[in-house]
C-alpha cells in the first residue's frame, strides 16, 4: 500500500464545505457587474444602518486608545451590561463570568459545538437549519441529526426527539426564531424541548440571533427554564438587532464547566473581539427598546408586503412569525428548489436562497430575504407578476 502524502488537509475537514449562501451571493455581484438589475432577497443584512451612537462609540474609542489588548473574555463594563440585559430581557440570571464575548454570533456557535461535541458524537439539529450549523457539527468529526421541524410540531415535539435520537446523542441545536423559516417555537414547544434534554441528560446549544424580531407570540430563551442554565450554552449576536453584521460582535452565556472551555476556544483562536468594537457594543445596549420596536414594525411591514406578493402569484406562504425571511413553497416553479431558484433569477431577475442548502426538510421551498427597502420589495412584488404572466 503506498504511503500517504503528508500534504494534505485534517481529516476532519474532509465533510466541512463552503456555504452555498455565499456562493449565491457572489453569482448576484457577478450579474451586478455585468450590467444587470437584480432584485436581492437572498440577503441576511439589518435593511437599517448601524445607528449612530454605536458608530461614534467606536470613533470615540479610537480617539481614545481603545486600541490595546483586552481581556479576551471581553471587557468588564461589557460583560456587566450583559448580564443586566439578560436578567431583564431574557430573564437569565448570570454572573460576569458567565457571559463572554466573541467575534460574532458564529464565533460563539462555533466555540459552542467545540466546546461539548467529540468524534462519534450525534447532535439533535431542528431542520430546515442555518446552512453552517452542520458543518459547525460535522467539523468536530461528530455527526448532526435532522429532526423535520414542521413534523415536530404536528406529532410532538419530544416524541418526535425520542425518534430522531440515538444512543451517541449528546447535543440539541435549538433556534428561535428560526432561520430560514422564521418559526417562533412557543413556551410550551421550549418546555418539551427542555424535558428531553433533561431526561437524555442532554446539553443544549441554542441560538438566539433573531430575539429582537419576534411578530406573532413571544421569544422564550430555554436557558431561563427550570433547570436548564446549567445545561444550556446560549449564543447570541449584535448583528440583527443594532445592524451590525460586519462589526462581528457576538457573545455566549453559560455556566461551569462549559464557561472554561468557551474562554480557551476564543482565546486560542482570536484572544478575543477587538478592542474597540467592545466599547461600541457596550454603546449599542444603550439603545433603547423603544427603537428595536421600530424597527421590529418595519419588518412586519415589509413582511406583510411580500407575504402577499408571493401568495398572489400562487407561492403558498404563511406569515414567519420571527426573524425575517419567508420561505414559500415554489413546487409551482419547479420541484427541485436550487433550479427554481435558477429559473427565478434569469427569468426575473429575484435573488433568492433555495431551501434544499437549509437540509432537506427545506426542499421545495425559496428563501426570501426582506430585509430591505419597502421600495425594493415592491419591485421584487413586480417583478414575480411578469414573470408569472
Amino acid at each position: 500500500m503506498p504511503k500517504q502524502s503528508g500534504i494534505r488537509l485534517a481529516k476532519r475537514l474532509d465533510e466541512v464545505g463552503f456555504s452555498d449562501i455565499v456562493q449565491i451571493r457572489n453569482k448576484v455581484m457577478e450579474l451586478r457587474a455585468a450590467g444587470q438589475q437584480v432584485h436581492a432577497l437572498h440577503g441576511g443584512e439589518p435593511y437599517f444602518e448601524t445607528p449612530e451612537p454605536i458608530k461614534y462609540a467606536a470613533v470615540k474609542a479610537l480617539v481614545e486608545n481603545y486600541t490595546h489588548y483586552a481581556p479576551s473574555s471581553g471587557v468588564m463594563p461589557l460583560r456587566e451590561a450583559l448580564v443586566k440585559k439578560l436578567a431583564a430581557k431574557n430573564k437569565i440570571k448570570v454572573t460576569t463570568d458567565e457571559v463572554i464575548a466573541t467575534v460574532g454570533g458564529s464565533q460563539a456557535l462555533y466555540a459552542a459545538f467545540q466546546a461539548v461535541l467529540d468524534p462519534g458524537d450525534d447532535a439533535l439539529v431542528f431542520s430546515p437549519y442555518w446552512t453552517p450549523i452542520r458543518d459547525l457539527v460535522t467539523g468536530t468529526q461528530a455527526r448532526p441529526l435532522l429532526v423535520p421541524t414542521t413534523t415536530a410540531r404536528r406529532n410532538g415535539i419530544r416524541k418526535t426527539l425520542e425518534q430522531f435520537s440515538t444512543p451517541n446523542t449528546r447535543a440539541i441545536y435549538y433556534n428561535t426564531p428560526q432561520n430560514p423559516s422564521g418559526l417562533v417555537f412557543t413556551r410550551a414547544e421550549a418546555e418539551e424541548v427542555a424535558a428531553f434534554a433533561k431526561e437524555r441528560d442532554l446539553i443544549v446549544i441554542a441560538d438566539e440571533a433573531y430575539e429582537d424580531l419576534v411578530y406573532e407570540g413571544e421569544h422564550v430563551s430555554i436557558a431561563s427554564l427550570p433547570g436548564m442554565l446549567e445545561r444550556t450554552i446560549t449564543c447570541y449576536t449584535f448583528s440583527k438587532t443594532y445592524g451590525m453584521t460586519g462589526w462581528r460582535a457576538g457573545y455566549a452565556v453559560a455556566k461551569e464547566p462549559f464557561m472554561t472551555a468557551l474562554r480557551k476556544i476564543v482565546l486560542y483562536s482570536t484572544n478575543g473581539v477587538t478592542t474597540f468594537v467592545q466599547q461600541a457594543m457596550i454603546d449599542a445596549l444603550k439603545i433603547s427598546e423603544a427603537e428595536i420596536a421600530a424597527h421590529r414594525e418595519e419588518y412586519r411591514k415589509r413582511r406583510d408586503l411580500l407575504v402577499s406578493a408571493l401568495n398572489e402569484v400562487g407561492l403558498k406562504c404563511e406569515p414567519p412569525a420571527g426573524a425575517f425571511y419567508a420561505f414559500p413553497n415554489v413546487e409551482k416553479i419547479n420541484k427541485n428548489s436550487k433550479k427554481a431558484a435558477e429559473i427565478l433569477l434569469e427569468k426575473a431577475h429575484v435573488a433568492t436562497i433555495p431551501g434544499s442548502v437549509f437540509g432537506a426538510q427545506g426542499e421545495g421551498h425559496l428563501r426570501f430575504g426582506y430585509a430591505i427597502s419597502v421600495k425594493e420589495i415592491e419591485a421584487c412584488a413586480e417583478a414575480l407578476r411578469k414573470f408569472r404572466g
